[in-house]
């Protein structure tokens, strides 16, 4: 796991496009203010292209690339072609898969099961229907992470597309812990699958 996953605390910032197909996040330390990872949907393919300008946008698959900002892999975010409920696969740099995000039917506010490589009950990612505010949660209550929405302004909010969140990691998730890439992830989910 890439040692920059072991900070508790993101700046997520989509980039603002009026007329936009591919997806695209710059990551920063909100501390330091410094680029610390970037997101890019590299490979779009000239349909998914063309419907993500229609109403099946929410339908068509992405895959996500998290690199740092010389190029190196840290994790990878896709899915497939989705008719009614999503699941979301999470890779590691070497394309192994870690875990995945199960769609829940009839959620308010969107929840997803979060599974291990073997399919196996992590947690949960927990929206409100109220806020923007996502966490995840152990099945005995335990907050593990909170992703929420940061409004940048009305008038830029009212002319873009353009989302920014902020991913805050608690102390109890251990460095180099797994769960912690599957959080990193989760805010693609989110507004991916979610929020589009």
């Amino acid at each position: 796991m890439h040692p920059t996953l072991n900070k508790n605390l993101f700046f997520v910032k989509e980039h603002v496009k009026v007329f936009k197909a591919a997806n695209s996040f710059d990551i920063f330390d909100p501390d330091s203010k410094q680029l610390v990872l970037q997101a890019r949907e590299e490979r779009l393919g000239f349909f998914t292209k063309i419907f993500r300008f229609t109403d099946y946008k929410r339908m068509t698959p992405f895959e996500i690339d998290i690199k740092t900002p010389e190029g190196k892999t840290v994790l990878i975010v896709k899915r497939g072609v989705s008719f009614f409920l999503s699941t979301v696969e999470v890779l590691d740099e070497r394309g192994t898969l870690i875990g995945k995000f199960k769609q829940k039917f009839f959620s308010i506010g969107g929840k997803f099961e979060v599974l291990d490589a073997s399919e196996r009950p992590l947690c949960m990612l927990k929206g409100k229907w109220t806020s923007w505010d996502f966490r995840f949660v152990s099945n005995d209550g335990k907050e593990f992470a909170l992703v929420t929405k940061k409004w940048s302004g009305l008038g830029k909010e009212l002319f873009t597309s353009a989302d920014n969140y902020i991913l805050q990691i608690s102390n109890d998730v251990p460095a180099d812990h797994p769960l912690r890439m599957l959080i990193m992830a989760a805010v693609m989910c989110i507004d991916l699958v979610l929020k589009e």
